[in-house]
């Protein structure tokens, strides 16, 4: 029988009796909390005997799966045809509610990729965080932004295509009107597309295809055509074309020179390694092409406390290559998987071919693998340094604010409110999260003015303080309660509605006593009175950070050297950010709207037109009229009178 006595189940008779009802078959398990927010999402082979052997014995439980275990009140299962289909889908839900008890690859929605936008007359080259299926090629994901800037730099001086960030769709549209290329072209950083005669579009997307082909790792047959075109151009006396393609050549053999030439056959490999301290881990993967390293980039997984190694390999590659745009045809791996079958079977049909996985264990193949292990080693040392020298901060900033503001203990959770508008427009509030003395922005919100008119910060804060509590007043009320306010339909969730009764131990407010006596008026009407609250008051510039207490005549000045300044300066200018932020979005919306659309003949097409060319309000009034009248879909006169109005 299973035993149940550690666990949050109401009703212990009816859970087993379900238990005992799941079948034996593939399929995927997911464990609730009371909340009936997700606590962790599971497959397996054999549901019935997966899922109860989470009850037989405790004692024999890890640490993260014992809390887990503590907390399940409920469960529900999806039976599949195969453990293939119970892959995909445990990787769809895992992608979408990321759950606290999975191992989770860290921030895998905002890794980089380099797209090359082959579907466009004159192709771009830039970094996304979105890959999309429009024809576009997309390289990576890579570890950091950091990483994809290099690439790119040394992609651009190298071949010489439409700057990444320099060059939009608008500055393009803007110099091929008036013929006449940017600085980019005088530095040899650019081809010229935007002039007609400069380069034709045979040749530059011939540039283009050499940036996939290097970013492929093809870099052969890259200088075999360098070289041709250049004999070329000397046969026939382009003098000047020849040395620009002898320079290429040489900074191309130059670059490649870094290369690590392996001595593995000349295939695609993908080289996958990891260290692992606690419940954080890295794996490293060395990018193997055409028997060549041409990258290498670590990447951070979360909860990997009480996770075989198996789990944790094989967490990362259904997360990783579940998102990566390009599979090679070979993976090496430090450790077996769990269910390797299965995903091969998944990489291959993922890749449209034959995938093989492979865990070496001697020979160059496992010299790889050594090679990523220390590279993982090395890089899970420098974040544990970081992470220790990030808690001792963190841990003297609480302990000094817990001192100055008489805390019973260290604040656990710290929320900071800040208003921002100009003379009353677009007025919203932001609410940001520390947690531990960290940030917390999965837990941050921002909030639109609706009851107050005029700039009027102390008003506002106390409707903003109403708004908040009131959700957290429901929430404690009941998790399943409907009826609780929200700021979008995706907040009636109960993971949601959890989400608002995580109360703060101490509250901050941007400003002096009068929005510190409208936060605690809100709070003692919503019978939350206990929360300290403490306004942050600064100079001018900026340049003091003292804090106000309704309970103390004088404000309590911190000193320069104090851990809790750093603290509350650190709070206060993200929160100060993070509003400013969303007011510049509302402003820069409602200024991209107003104008336009209040001028007779400027409809949705000319609109988004003349956006496209120029890119905003300011390009178009820098424009001329007949710059304005040469955007497809414009005329002169419509031209004339945009120009007048703006």
């Amino acid at each position: 029988m299973p035993d149940l006595s550690h666990t949050a189940v109401a009703d212990p008779a009816a859970f087993e009796e379900r238990l005992r009802s799941v079948p034996q078959a593939p399929g995927v398990y997911l464990w609730k909390d009371a909340h009936n927010i997700l606590l962790y999402v599971g497959k397996s082979k054999s549901l019935r005997d997966r899922m109860r052997s989470y009850f037989s014995a405790a004692h024999a439980l890890g640490a993260k799966t014992r809390r887990m275990v503590g907390q399940i009140a409920d469960f529900d299962i999806i039976v599949t045809q195969s453990e293939l289909e119970a892959l995909l889908l445990e990787m769809n839900l895992i992608k979408q509610h990321r759950p606290r008890y999975n191992v989770l690859l860290k921030d895998d929605k905002s890794y980089p990729y380099i797209k090359v936008t082959l579907q466009d007359g004159w192709p771009r080259v830039f970094t996304t965080r979105k890959v999309l299926d429009d024809g576009a090629r997309y390289f990576g994901p890579y570890a950091s932004a950091g990483s994809v800037y290099k690439t790119l730099d040394l992609l651009n001086r190298l071949f010489a295509f439409r700057p990444s960030y320099e060059c939009k769709d608008s500055k393009f549209a803007r110099h091929r009107n008036m013929g006449k290329p940017c600085l980019y072209y005088d530095m040899k950083r650019c081809l010229g597309p935007c002039v007609p005669g400069l380069v034709s579009q045979e040749e530059y997307r011939r540039a283009i295809e050499s940036v996939c082909r290097f970013l492929e790792g093809r870099s052969d047959q890259i200088i075999r055509d360098v070289r041709q075109r250049m004999e070329q151009a000397a046969e026939d006396l382009n003098f000047e074309r020849a040395a620009y393609l002898r320079d290429q050549l040489r900074s191309i053999e130059k670059v490649l020179e870094k290369q690590q030439v392996l001595r593995t056959v000349d295939t695609d490999q993908d080289v996958l390694a990891f260290a692992r301290e606690d419940g954080s881990a890295v794996v490293q993967v060395l990018f193997i092409r055409g028997g060549k390293l041409i990258n290498a980039e670590p990447f951070t997984l979360q909860g990997a406390e009480d996770a075989s190694d198996a789990e944790l390999l094989g967490s990362f590659i259904t997360q990783f290559y579940g998102a990566a745009p390009n599979i090679p045809s070979n993976l090496l791996l430090a450790e077996h998987v769990e269910e390797p079958m299965i995903i091969e079977r998944w990489l291959s049909q993922k890749r449209g071919q034959k995938v093989e996985v492979q865990v070496p264990r001697r020979g160059e193949k496992r010299r790889l693998i050594e090679l990523a292990s220390q590279n993982a080693a090395q890089k899970l040392n420098e974040l544990r340094l970081q992470w220790l020298n990030s808690e001792q901060r963190a841990v003297a900033g609480l302990s000094a604010l817990r001192d100055h503001l008489d805390l019973p203990a260290l604040p656990r959770r710290i929320e900071c409110y800040d208003i921002s508008n100009i003379q009353g427009a677009q007025s919203v509030a932001s609410m940001v999260v520390f947690t531990e003395g960290e940030p917390r922005p999965s837990a941050y919100r921002r909030f639109k003015i609706k009851t107050v008119a005029g700039a009027n910060d102390v008003a506002s804060i106390g409707e903003v303080i109403r708004r908040r509590f009131k959700r957290a007043a429901d929430a404690l009320a009941s998790a399943n309660d409907s009826g609780a306010e929200s700021e979008s339909e995706a907040e009636a969730t109960p993971a949601a509605r959890a989400a608002w009764a995580d109360l703060p131990d101490v509250l901050f407010v941007d400003g002096g006593r009068g929005q510190v006596n409208a936060a605690l008026a809100a709070l003692l009407e919503l019978g939350f009175e206990h929360i300290p609250v403490v306004g942050i008051a600064k100079g001018q510039s900026r340049d003091r950070f003292d804090l106000v207490r309704a309970d103390r005549d004088d404000p309590l000045v911190l000193a320069r050297d104090s851990q809790a300044l750093h603290l509350v300066q650190r709070i206060d200018e993200e929160a100060h950010r993070f509003a400013i932020t969303y007011h510049r979005k509302l402003r820069d919306a409602s200024t991209l709207k107003s104008p336009l659309e209040e001028i007779p003949g400027i409809g949705p097409k000319r609109k988004r037109a003349l956006l496209k060319a120029f890119g905003s309000i300011q390009g178009l009034r820098q424009a001329s009229i007949d710059e304005l009248a040469a955007v497809p879909g414009m005329t002169r006169k419509a031209a004339e009178e945009l120009k007048s109005l703006l």
